[in-house]
């Protein structure tokens, strides 16, 4: 079945929107940020939004591409780095922002902002390279 082409591009549209408000939250010293509880909470949601973007795009490809149907967000990815559709080093990456975002909605009283700064520092590309590779397939 084809990708719903409009679909992600929306989502493609999320990521990216949360990306450019997260590279300017990166530009805080690491205790600027830790003591700026709005700088957080911006953090969490744009973080959030651009994991769950990815997560629904995630889905959509493996259902459609490829007929199956992850029972976990995590999985979704690991299924994407199987199939040759992500690098499987970003398959990992992906997997462990997944289980991130679940502590976010879950457990957000018990956030490791000192993780969720590395995550901002470290990870974003991660973000950027999946709409590469899902971009390729559209």
């Amino acid at each position: 079945m084809d990708l719903n082409r409009d679909l992600i591009q929306w989502r493609f549209q999320d990521i990216r929107q949360s990306l450019e408000r997260l590279e300017r939250i990166k530009k805080f010293s690491r205790e600027a940020f830790l003591s700026d509880q709005d700088a957080l909470d911006l953090a969490c949601y744009r973080l959030l939004v651009a994991i769950q973007a990815a997560i629904q795009i995630c889905f959509h490809v493996c259902a459609r591409q490829l007929q199956r149907v992850p029972e976990e967000y995590a999985e979704c990815f690991a299924i994407l780095g199987e199939a040759g559709i992500i690098p499987q080093e970003l398959s990992r990456n992906l997997q462990k922002m997944a289980r991130f975002r679940n502590m976010l909605v879950h457990l957000y009283w018990t956030v490791d902002y000192e993780r969720l700064y590395n995550i901002i520092h470290e990870n974003l590309d991660d973000l950027r390279r999946f709409v590469r590779a899902i971009g390729e397939l559209l």
